[in-house]
């Protein structure tokens, strides 16, 4: 069994002082909305065993600032920061998470990147779980927001679009409606 977790970055201004895309940073919504969602992980177990982040500023604050929030509670996982999730359509997604075996193997990996792409490879991943969770992700994924995948396989090698059992999708407005 294998455990996937696609979370997109935090909420961000929207140009950065450089002009770069890539340069942008979390506003303060989303430094809350990073941390929320890092405490949200910490307290709901399996905890990812590898974390891989887009270079994106945005990408690396909300894993920073969620692993703030949940480092005391949770064992420290390998994070890598990885370019080609920066802009990355769904193949290239699921090509990254097929690789996901140097040098641990982990059985739980959380992703850190973008809309389009991610929550395009969300929607495609689905083959199973829950269906209000699958209705709400449906329209979209959006900043903070979580979905989790659980995947019957014994290699990353063998993840496949519609082969995913979706465990749940969660976000900080829903999660502010507890």
């Amino acid at each position: 069994m294998r455990r996937l977790m696609l979370l997109r970055h935090a909420k961000t201004e929207t140009d950065a002082p450089s002009g770069r895309d890539q340069d942008r940073r979390l506003d303060d919504r989303g430094h809350k909305d990073a941390a929320r969602m890092g405490d949200w992980i910490a307290a709901h177990p399996p905890f990812p065993d590898t974390v891989l982040v887009s270079h994106a500023v945005r990408a690396r604050q909300t894993w920073d600032i969620a692993w703030e929030a949940m480092k005391d509670r949770v064992p420290a996982p390998q994070v890598e920061v990885l370019p080609e999730l920066y802009g990355a359509d769904p193949a290239q997604i699921l090509d990254t998470i097929r690789t996901a075996t140097a040098p641990a193997d982990p059985k739980r990996l959380l992703l850190i990147g973008h809309n389009p792409g991610m929550h395009e490879v969300a929607l495609m991943l689905i083959g199973g779980g829950d269906p209000d969770d699958a209705k709400a992700l449906g329209d979209n994924l959006p900043t903070a927001g979580l979905a989790i995948f659980d995947f019957d396989v014994k290699d990353w090698d063998d993840v496949a679009y519609r082969r995913g059992k979706l465990v749940l999708f969660v976000s900080p407005k829903l999660l502010r409606s507890d």
